[in-house]
Parts: C-alpha cells; sequence; structure tokens
C-alpha cells in the first residue's frame, strides 16, 4: 500500500528565486533519499523511461504562520496533484525540446532556414524554377557532418594517393570464342556491303505457321513488350526472303550504341535522335544485353536467370531489318536508296561501364581484375561500330541516380551517410587491390549503398580506348546538351552520317521537352548538403582531370558547369 505523502509550498525570499520539492512520510521501495529533505524521500520523476533532473525544486515545509497554514491545507490533496501535473508537463516539454524532436509537438518554430544553393543537373528538371521549391530546412546533422569532413578527407586523400591508371591487356580472340562459342558461331565475320548496318541473311526453318518469338525471353519477361511482339509475329513472314525452296530472315546489329551514362540524358538523346527518319533503335529502349541478359541477369540481387541467347538480342532489331530488306529487294533505284540508308541503333546505359557478371562466369585472375570486359566481345564481332556516351558532372549524376533509384526515406541526410559509407567500402578495397579491380568489383558494387563507381569516367573510357581508336567515340556533356540542343543534336547527327533535315524536322527534334526529368516529388527534397557536395567534389576530382587530360577539354573538369 503506498504511503501517502504530505506537501506544502513556501515562497522563499526574492534573492534565493528558487522553488524545491520536499517529502515527508515514511519509507517506500520505489522511492530514493531525497538530500534536500534531509533522509527522507524523493519522488523521482521518469520522462520516456529516462531519470530526470528537476530544474526547479519546490520545497515543502510546515511553517507557523496560520494564515500560509490554513490555506495550504485547503483541498490539500488536489493542489498537490495539480502541482505534480504542471511539473510533469514542464519536464516533458524541456526533454522533447532539448532531445531536438519538437516537431512531436506540433509547435512551429519560429526560425526559417534557406536551403543552400547546389547545381543540381538541369536535365533532371532542376531549372530556375519556383525558388519556393528549394526552401529547405537544414538538418540538425548538417552540423556534425562538417565536423566529421576532416575524417572523411582522410579517407579520400588515402584514395587519391593509390589511384594509378594503368592500361590493360586485351584477350586474343581465341580467348574470347572459347567464352562465347554460340554466339559468334550465330554472327558472321562479314556483313552485307550494300547496308549502312551490319546485316546478314540466315535460313530460317520453320514454317509459315511458326511463331519466331515463342522462346524470346525479353517476351517471356515483359509483358509490356509483348503487343510490340505480336506486330512483329504478324509482319514477320511477309519479310522472309525465298530462294530454291528455302526461307531467309536479315539479321542485324546495331551501327551505334549509345553506350552511357545513366542519369546523364542518354534517355533524352535516344528520345530525340529517333525522330530522325533514318534512325531505327531496338525495340526496347536498354536490352542490357551485352551486360546482364547475356549472363541471365535481370537483377543481380535476383540472382542468375537462363541466358538470353543471342537471338534473342538480334529479334529487337526485327523492325529496323523488315525496312531495310525491303530496300535490299526493291527494284526501283530510289526505294533501295531510301531504305539501304537506315542505322540501327541501341541505347542501354550500362553498356560503358557494368561488367559486374565477370566474375561468375570468368576465371579469376590473379590480380582480381576481369579478364575479359563487354568491349572486347562487340569489337571482335563489330570492329568498326560507332559509340556515343553522354556525361554529366558525376557528383550532380550520383545525387540524380540516388533520387531515381531510392525507393524510401530519401533525405539529404540519408544521401549524406550513404556516400560517407561507400567512400569508406571504396577506401577499404583500395588498400588491397588496384583501381580497375575495386572498379569492376562485383562485391563491392553491391555492398556500396550508392554507385559510387559509375561516375568514375575515366577508368572506363580509358578501357574502350585501349579497344577502339577514339575517333570512333563521341563524348559529350549533358550540361552543353542542356543549354543548346540543337548544336549537340548537329553534332551527333554528323558523327553517325546522317543526311541533313528539313527546319520543320529539326525543330520537331530540338524543341520537344527534355525526356526522363526529375521526379516532382524528388524535386522537393531540394539539393545535396554543400558538405556532400564538397566531399564528392574532392573524390571525384582526380578522376575528372584525368578524364580532362584523355579528351583534350577541360569543361570534363566540370570546375564551371
Amino acid at each position: 500500500m503506498r504511503h501517502c505523502i504530505n506537501c506544502c509550498i513556501q515562497l522563499l525570499p526574492d534573492e534565493a528565486r528558487t522553488q524545491r520539492l520536499g517529502c515527508q512520510g515514511g519509507p517506500h521501495p520505489s522511492h530514493q533519499a531525497c538530500p534536500a529533505c534531509k533522509g527522507e524521500n524523493k519522488i523521482l520523476f521518469r520522462v520516456d523511461s529516462k531519470q530526470m533532473n528537476l530544474l526547479a525544486v519546490l520545497e515543502v515545509r510546515t511553517e507557523g504562520n496560520e494564515s500560509w497554514g490554513g490555506f495550504l491545507r485547503f483541498k490539500k490533496g488536489k493542489r498537490c496533484s495539480l502541482v505534480f501535473v504542471l511539473v510533469i508537463m514542464t519536464l516533458v516539454m524541456a526533454s522533447y525540446i532539448l532531445s531536438g524532436v519538437r516537431q512531436e509537438l506540433l509547435i512551429p518554430s519560429p526560425f526559417h532556414y534557406e536551403g543552400f544553393p547546389s547545381s543540381p543537373g538541369i536535365m533532371d528538371g532542376e531549372g530556375a524554377g519556383d525558388p519556393k521549391e528549394h526552401h529547405h530546412q537544414p538538418s540538425v546533422n548538417n552540423l556534425s557532418y562538417v565536423k566529421d569532413y576532416p575524417s572523411i578527407q582522410l579517407i579520400i586523400n588515402s584514395i587519391t594517393a593509390r589511384i594509378a591508371f594503368t592500361s590493360r591487356q586485351r584477350p586474343r580472340l581465341e580467348d574470347l570464342k572459347k567464352q562465347e562459342l554460340h554466339m559468334f558461331s550465330v554472327i558472321p565475320s562479314k556483313f552485307l556491303p550494300n547496308s549502312k548496318s551490319p546485316c546478314w541473311y540466315e535460313e530460317f526453318s520453320g514454317r509459315n505457321t511458326t511463331d519466331p518469338y515463342l522462346t524470346n525471353s525479353y517476351v517471356l519477361y515483359s509483358r509490356r513488350f509483348r503487343s510490340t511482339f505480336d506486330a512483329l509475329r504478324k509482319a514477320f513472314w511477309g519479310h522472309l526472303s525465298h530462294a530454291h525452296g528455302k526461307h531467309f530472315r536479315l539479321r542485324c546489329l546495331p551501327h551505334f550504341y549509345i553506350i552511357g551514362q545513366p542519369k546523364c540524358g542518354t534517355t533524352d538523346l535516344y528520345d530525340r535522335l529517333r525522330l530522325h527518319p533514318e534512325v531505327k533503335f531496338s525495340a526496347i529502349k536498354e536490352p542490357h544485353w551485352w551486360t546482364r541478359k547475356r549472363f541471365g541477369i535481370v537483377r543481380l540481387r535476383d540472382g542468375l536467370r537462363d541466358r538470353y541467347p543471342v537471338e534473342d538480342y538480334l529479334d529487337l532489331f526485327d523492325l529496323a531489318a523488315h525496312q531495310i530488306h525491303q530496300g535490299l529487294q526493291a527494284s526501283v533505284v530510289k526505294e533501295q536508296s531510301k531504305m539501304n540508308k537506315i542505322i540501327i541503333g541501341e541505347a542501354s546505359a550500362s553498356t560503358m561501364w557494368d561488367n559486374n557478371a565477370w566474375t561468375f562466369f570468368y576465371e579469376n585472375s590473379t590480380d582480381g581484375e576481369p579478364p575479359f570486359l563487354i568491349q572486347d566481345f562487340i569489337h571482335a564481332l563489330q570492329p568498326h561500330t560507332k559509340l556515343v556516351v553522354m556525361l554529366r558532372d558525376p557528383v550532380e549524376r550520383l545525387y540524380s541516380d540516388y533520387l531515381y533509384f531510392a525507393s524510401s526515406n530519401k533525405s539529404a541526410d540519408d544521401f549524406h551517410e550513404k556516400v560517407a559509407e561507400a567512400l569508406q567500402l571504396f577506401e577499404g578495397c583500395m588498400l588491397d587491390g588496384s583501381l580497375r579491380a575495386c572498379v569492376y568489383n562485383n562485391t563491392l558494387n553491391n555492398a556500396m549503398p550508392v554507385r559510387l563507381q559509375v561516375g568514375l569516367y575515366a577508368v572506363y573510357l580509358l578501357d574502350w580506348f585501349g579497344v577502339f581508336s577514339k575517333e570512333q567515340f563521341l563524348v559529350l556533356r549533358l550540361e552543353d546538351h542542356a543549354s543548346n540542343v540543337r548544336a549537340t543534336m548537329r553534332r551527333v547527327l554528323q558523327f553517325l552520317d546522317l543526311g541533313p533535315l528539313s527546319e520543320k524536322q529539326e525543330a520537331l527534334m530540338t524543341k520537344s521537352p527534355a525526356s526522363n526529368t526529375r521526379r516532382p516529388e524528388d524535386r522537393s527534397l531540394g539539393p545535396m548538403w554543400p558538405i556532400t557536395q564538397r566531399m564528392l567534389q574532392d573524390f571525384y576530382g582526380p578522376f575528372n582531370a584525368q578524364l580532362a587530360q584523355v579528351l583534350a577539354d577541360e569543361a570534363f573538369t566540370w570546375k564551371k558547369t
């Protein structure tokens, strides 16, 4: 049975300006000794399961003054209850305010902060816009991030000290063929001379009732593309060549590839370029066959599926092949000339950088570097292909990538923490391995919470330049494309040897709105913290400098975007 606690109030002199809590009564197991009460018991207050020290203490003692005594004895129980309620409420509010969770009290702060300016990519919807969209309250953690920067700087310095851009030894053609026997048996070494795209005829052994796409893995695993294949299926038999009782279908590979990078404007370039009457793309914008589907990868975290054979990849270009076949078979010279100008493109933004599958299929080399890269196989089959690359400031690319692919709890705080974690993981790899081994390290790439490695453009391009000549590349900057779409598109058309457009066609291609811009809900999150931006600039700086040197263009340092 609880002991009753007697309380009274004494007003102390003004110079004291204090109040104390006293407690009288017998001992209780749950009470602790109260020094102010000379050994008597003290009631402890707990807020959020933690003992709280009182900022002001009410001392309760009995006095001889009858007028005050009579007043204090009036409804003593109710007064005690009221005092305890007020004290507890004060303590709860103080604890919440001091712990930084005032929003749970639904009390608006009288202070308003404006977000620090940054420079997110224009093509991701971060234009001038309404300035109100960028008023964001900085997190309390932002201050601690600044304090933690020296430790992050040590990590970045450790990485920078170990950067070494080394050349790799190209594999022999015989070794490449051993890895992909079927692919090299399907694709010939020579193509039709009167087609700009690499095309050839192969025998089709089926009947007119045979479904040529029955086992196509893209059809089986992608419902949204089934209507496209339904149209191809209906037109298939009418686009075969017949000779000596046999049927032949035209097969084609791309004349050019848009190989990267993700969140750098490749979708916008693709959407504009396909408006050209002489350009035909694959039925799927990003087949990811060279980098993923060829190995049976849809999502690496989901494990491996059956590998997509090269025939499934070639099926994606049937629509373009039908038109090229029509030109090759036409008796009218004008029709032949029109169709023979058609070029085929493919725009998988993973082609330039994603070699994560190598550890599952190729024997590990002694230094941890992949013995074969994607470009080795493409070059072995298409040594004269053309390659288009679109890049952007890797700092802004990473933030855009995070906003696009993160599923929940997105914020500048979360991004900062993920960047810091990724830098630590990358340094851990660099302590034991080479730069190339870490960039192509599948385990590391899956462990990093943000795709830090995708922005290391110099590493990837140097490996591509070791296989293809520089003249086969057109490297663009998203910042330039966003500021002058017409100039960029003219460069692309000239690089691909495409015919000139009429004013109407050029206006249609260049004046359409940008594609794949940043979503409104992501745009409302505002820019990354300035300290995060500084960390990433320090990390990517040496790689950008190397890229600018290789391309002989200081714009690729992104010091002034």
